[in-house]
């Protein structure tokens, strides 16, 4: 697996994946965290992964040349979060194809952002996910070593989160 540098053109791959993801939830009965319509058919979710990808730093994780993940970082929260009180990296997606499920897309690429972290003097990096039904996903960055450090609420708080933190 190799892990390059990406960007905005790589919106539609990344919007593949997120619909992937979607209907892999969808299809075990979790659509809590990202409901059931495809990100990709919502203008508004094509401009907010457009404006990350533009604004953060964008990798990809490929596999025999294929895309099998992206992780997007940026040095800012988004606003739903507390901020941090110190410089940071701030993971604001992180998705594999589902095509590459197993075998390590997510490990690798948090392990890339932790080194990137670490190449910049930043010695937080932070996450947020979906906190609700099984809590798989704060379990999952939990298993990577990131900390619960807070609850949170979105969409005007039917969609519960939890913001994770990972000293590099």
């Amino acid at each position: 697996m190799d892990v390059v540098r990406g960007g905005p053109a790589d919106v539609p791959a990344i919007m593949r994946m997120l619909d992937d993801a979607q209907d892999w939830l969808a299809a075990r009965g979790r659509t809590g965290q990202w409901g059931t319509d495809h990100w990709s058919g919502v203008p508004a979710a094509v401009d907010r992964f457009t404006s990350l990808a533009t604004s953060g730093t964008v990798w990809l994780a490929m596999i025999d040349g294929a895309a099998a993940g992206v992780i997007i970082t940026s040095t800012t929260s988004p606003d739903y979060v507390p901020p941090a009180p110190e410089p940071e990296h701030y993971v604001s997606l992180l998705v594999a194809a589902r095509a590459f499920t197993g075998a390590g897309v997510g490990a690798t690429l948090l392990a890339h952002a932790r080194a990137e972290a670490r190449a910049a003097g930043v010695g937080l990096l932070r996450v947020d996910c979906y906190d609700g039904d099984d809590h798989r996903l704060v379990a999952y960055y939990e298993k990577q070593g990131f900390t619960p450090v807070a609850t949170f609420s979105a969409k005007n708080g039917t969609w519960p989160g939890r913001l994770l933190a990972l000293r590099v």
